[in-house]
This record gives structure tokens, C-alpha cells and sequence, in this order.
């Protein structure tokens, strides 16, 4: 680094937090270790006072005890660093040149300056009062993450609006946002021109800008509270000690765990681990999942005991021998519980869980849609059952028949959970998606199920007798027609009113 440049390497380092966290700050450090002579470092310089940033000024101050009199160092947006330096109005020019010229290469762009105060004399009440050196522009490089512009592509398909809200150059701002795939076609709205518009006028802006510049803590909370009042879900991303009120304000408040304040933190529903765009859409794709998953884990269940109670309660209306008994209700348990508990929970996603828009937050869980999908998937369960139940009797003794109709509940629950894994309208796509649990449970079904055929003791306590190979197959060909008919019933049933 050429020597003439240590000054402003020096105060931007003076001008930064000595246990940085910012990102920006750590960049200095780490460079000014490498570049500077150890002299320029002062480490038993103290620091004396602070600035801290403000609306007024977007900038921070540090005040330093040195060898003789005080030493003021401050870096902050260009030119609000520059008004301080009364620089004159070809330096302006220029400097505003410059400014632009690194912000269009996508640099975020900081000004830095340095003042010198008596040691015998109070600090002033404003930055403003020192007499400022101007000492030049500090670039920073924060490239996109490669799987950012991607990331945003995929919120767009799930109907997901990405707004890029910083304080940082326009120009910087416009850049970053052209290479994320944000720019929309319009130049980034500036906190000063939000600070000029009613609310009127500003719900008009958020509607068609994505790319919001130079903004002050206070109007990142407007456009929260802009933005809530138009009915959107919002989610609000930060770091720092300033975004607490619009993270607390936001539906969901995003904190970075990396370079996250404390404050930041405490104020925000969410915490990354990992600093990054991608993280957030993961964790939508994950939430999707989940509430897909709850919604196919409550459609089975509900579905699955409409079978069970209408052949419970059909003998006895028709004058048959009962059907079932507790033992068989508490077989059918063992495979209802661990598919309801843990199958339905490790489903994978369905291919389209992030091309949908975004669900109705007042939507009820337990929809009209959803009831009546699930009583119309029991119904035709029960109705084959029945059915076949009543041909065995004619031609079966008791025992026999109540075993074959068991075997067709059976096998038509297992027809019920393949059906129910997929929402989509693609023919037997709940039959072809991998689930190793799913075919764990299904395995020990099966086994339990050849048991109580088999073995003598067990069938004398479910009250069965072996039928006839025929019959048995006939049984185990309810299951396969109940889950033909079953997809026949999804393809005419729409999705969304089974939603």
C-alpha cells in the first residue's frame, strides 16, 4: 500500500469499534494488521468519547486520547463525511464523481476524515463542530453470494416479494440489486425521498420499487408498518443495534447469528446460523414441508376411521356377527400411530412446494376441503370393505369371513397412506416417493398381520380362521382397488378443493 494512503487506512481503523463486528470493520482491522506500520496502530492510544450514528448523521466518531491532543477519526457515507469538510464546490464534484464511479461496481462506499481537539477542552455536543480534514473514499468488495440470485428466483416462484432495504449508496445499492436480479426496471428509492411522502404516496412506491437506499432505522420501520397495513406477511432481516424496532415490528424479524447485535438478536422471532439469503428460503421450503405434511397426517387419520367406525357399528345395525373387537382396534393402531407420528413427518417435499403462492395465514387447519376429501377417501374405503365382508359371509363361516374383511381393512389403510403422501395430481406419485420409514412400518404391518393368519394361539385371539388362498387374494385385492380408485378420486377431486 502506497504510504500516502496509511492516513486514511489509519483513521478508518480509529474510526471503527476496537472488538469489531461489522464485517466492513473486521476488513479494516485485518487489513491495517497486514499494511500499516505497528506506530499507526496506536495501541495505547484510549478511546476518549464516541459519536454514534444518527439520522442527523449517518456516520460514526471516535474521539482518542493520543500523545498530546486529542484525535478525532470519522468514516461514514461519503457525502455526509464530505458536508463536514466544507470542501469546495469542485472538491464536491469530484469526490460525488468518484463516489458514484466506485458504487456502480457494486462497492459499498465509505468517506473518511480526521480532526484534532485540545486536550484541556470539552468535546463538543456535535460532530460537526470539529474542523474537519478530508482524507478520502474506502471501497468495500461484498460480492453476492452465488446462490443468491437463484435464491430470489425461487421466492418469486412461490410468490414471495424480495425487497432490498440498506443504507448504503444508491448507486451501490442498484448494483448489488442488477446482480441479485432485483433492479425491477426502477432506480432504488432514497430515504430522502421517503421522508418527503405521505403515507398515501408511499404505499403507492412500495408497491412498484424493490430496491430501497440510504435509509434511516426510522423509515425501515415505516416501510414495515407501510407494508403491514397493505395486508402483506412480513419478514425483515438485520444486524445491527438500529433495525431492533423494524425486527420487532415485522410479522417474523430476522437476525444474522454471525455478525448479529445482541440487541438485534433478542429483538427477532429468527436467528440464522449460517449469514445468508439462501437460509431464509430453505427455512420457507421447510415450513411448507411441514404444513404439507401436517395437512396429509390429518387427512389420513381422519379418513382412516371412518372405515373402522362403520364397520364397528355396521353388524350391529344389520344384525351380523360384530366385526371388530378391541384387539383388532388396537392392531390397527400399531399401523395408524407411527404412520400419523413419524411416517408423515419424514415425507420429502412435493416437487411443486415452492412454485405455490403463499397460503391465506387466517386459513383454518382443519378446512371444509379437507374434511370432506378425507370422509369421501373413508366412505370408499368403507363401502368396498362392506361390500366384500357381505359376499364372504354368504360363502365363508364367520371366523373366516371377519379375517378376510380384516385383511382388506388392512390393505386398504395401506392404500389410504400411499394416496394421502401426495398432494399433487400426478397418477401414483404417493406410490413412488422414497420413505424408508414408510416401508419399515408397512414391513412390520405386513409380518404382524402373516401372524395372526398364521399362527394358531394368535388367530384364536383375534377370533380368525385361514380363508380359502381365493378369498385371501381377493382380500389383498380390496387394498389395490381401494388405491386405484383412490387416484381416480384425486385426479377428479381438484387440489384446491381439497385444500
Amino acid at each position: 500500500m502506497p504510504e500516502a494512503l496509511h492516513p486514511l487506512l489509519e483513521h478508518a481503523i480509529l474510526a471503527s469499534e476496537s472488538e469489531a463486528s461489522d464485517p466492513m470493520e473486521r476488513a479494516l482491522h485485518a487489513l491495517g494488521q497486514q499494511r500499516l506500520p505497528a506506530d499507526r496502530l496506536h495501541p495505547a492510544w484510549t478511546l476518549a468519547h464516541e459519536y454514534a450514528l444518527s439520522g442527523a448523521l449517518p456516520a460514526m466518531t471516535h474521539v482518542w486520547r493520543g500523545d498530546a491532543d486529542q484525535v478525532v477519526s470519522i468514516k461514514g457515507a461519503s457525502e455526509a463525511v464530505a458536508g463536514l469538510c466544507h470542501l469546495t464546490a469542485e472538491g464536491q464534484a469530484a469526490l460525488a464523481q468518484q463516489a458514484t464511479a466506485m458504487a456502480a461496481r457494486g462497492l459499498r462506499v465509505l468517506g473518511v476524515a480526521r480532526a484534532v481537539w485540545p486536550a484541556d477542552q470539552a468535546w463538543p455536543e456535535s460532530p460537526a463542530d470539529f474542523a474537519w480534514e478530508w482524507l478520502g473514499l474506502v471501497g468495500f468488495a461484498d460480492p453476492l453470494r452465488p446462490e443468491v440470485p437463484a435464491a430470489i428466483r425461487e421466492c418469486r416462484a412461490a410468490g414471495l416479494r424480495v425487497l432490498m432495504i440498506t443504507g448504503d449508496h444508491p448507486v451501490t445499492a442498484a448494483a448489488i440489486a442488477a446482480q441479485a436480479g432485483l433492479d425491477g426496471g426502477l432506480p432504488a428509492l432514497t430515504g430522502a425521498e421517503i421522508a418527503a411522502m405521505d403515507d398515501a404516496t408511499l404505499d403507492q412506491a412500495l408497491r412498484r420499487h424493490a430496491v430501497y437506499a440510504r435509509i434511516r432505522p426510522e423509515q425501515k420501520l415505516r416501510i414495515v408498518e407501510a407494508l403491514r397495513a397493505q395486508g402483506e406477511v412480513v419478514a425483515m432481516t438485520g444486524d445491527g443495534v438500529n433495525d431492533a424496532p423494524s425486527l420487532k415490528a415485522a410479522h417474523i424479524g430476522v437476525a444474522m447469528g454471525g455478525r448479529g447485535t445482541d440487541v438485534a438478536r433478542e429483538a427477532a422471532g429468527l436467528v440464522l446460523l449460517d449469514d445468508n439469503f439462501d437460509a431464509i428460503t430453505q427455512a420457507v421450503r421447510l415450513g411448507r414441508r411441514i404444513y404439507d405434511n401436517l395437512r396429509k397426517a390429518m387427512a389420513f387419520v381422519l379418513a382412516v376411521h371412518v372405515p373402522i367406525a362403520g364397520l364397528s357399528l355396521l353388524p350391529l345395525l344389520l344384525g351380523w356377527p360384530p366385526l371388530l373387537t378391541p384387539v383388532h382396534i388396537a392392531f390397527l393402531e400399531l399401523l395408524i400411530d407411527p404412520v400419523c407420528s413419524v411416517v408423515f413427518e419424514a415425507e420429502p417435499e412435493e416437487d411443486d412446494v415452492m412454485q405455490r403462492p403463499p397460503r391465506d395465514p387466517a386459513a383454518p387447519l382443519f378446512s371444509p376441503g379437507l374434511l370432506a376429501w378425507s370422509a369421501a377417501q373413508g366412505l370408499l374405503l368403507l363401502a368396498l370393505v362392506a361390500g366384500l365382508y357381505a359376499l364372504a359371509r354368504l360363502s365363508l363361516p364367520a371366523d373366516s369371513a371377519r379375517a378376510l374383511a380384516f385383511v382388506a381393512l388392512v390393505s386398504g389403510n395401506v392404500a389410504l397412506i400411499l394416496a394421502n403422501r401426495s398432494a399433487g395430481g400426478r397418477w401414483f406419485a404417493g406410490w413412488l416417493r422414497p420413505n424408508a420409514l414408510l416401508w419399515q412400518v408397512l414391513a412390520a404391518t405386513a409380518a404382524l398381520l402373516a401372524a395372526a393368519l398364521a399362527i394358531t394361539p394368535l388367530r384364536e385371539v383375534f377370533r380368525f380362521a385361514l380363508p380359502p388362498w381365493p378369498w385371501l387374494a381377493a382380500g389383498l385385492g380390496c387394498g389395490l382397488l381401494s388405491g386405484l380408485l383412490l387416484e381416480l378420486l384425486k385426479q377428479a377431486w381438484p387440489r384446491r378443493w381439497r385444500a
